[in-house]
């Protein structure tokens, strides 16, 4: 099946790019959610404006993100969070919390499919966060996870 993606997808491409993907991933996931239409030779009209919003986008985002990383970078990030003895966690920290504290800490919200944890959370202590803001902007946050 081809498609126009309208918006960026992991893996597949950005948004204004045409490509051919199964049937059933296309129908069933990429359509419903909005992060593709079906491929049209009228759909090419769509591509340039697609592309062009996108370039329009990226210039005033990327200033944007620059601004929004110099405010996570700032501050270290404390959560608190329930642990039992020894400092282990009763589960783990979740990008959920993490994006939570981040808007407590900073004042700024972060959407929580950007925050990169690596490996999992389930001690208490120092860890280090990244918060992909941009394509060419990342952002290295300093999280520290207390007992509640």
């Amino acid at each position: 099946m081809k498609l126009i993606l309208t918006q960026e997808v992991d893996g597949l491409g950005a948004a204004g790019d045409v490509v051919e993907v199964k049937d059933g991933y296309g129908r069933n996931y990429l359509i419903p959610r909005g992060d593709a239409i079906r491929w049209t030779r009228g759909g090419e009209k769509t591509i340039e404006s697609i592309k062009a919003a996108r370039a329009s986008r990226a210039l005033r985002d990327h200033d944007h993100a620059v601004e929004v990383k110099a405010k996570l970078e700032a501050k270290p990030v404390k959560l608190a969070v329930r642990s039992g003895e020894g400092g282990r966690l009763f589960g783990r920290v979740t990008v959920a919390d993490v994006a939570a504290a981040l808007a407590e800490t900073s004042g700024e919200q972060v959407d929580k499919r950007t925050i990169v944890l690596g490996n999992p959370i389930k001690a208490l202590g120092n860890h280090q966060i990244s918060v992909k803001l941009h394509d060419e902007v990342s952002a290295t946050v300093a999280l520290t996870v207390v007992s509640a």
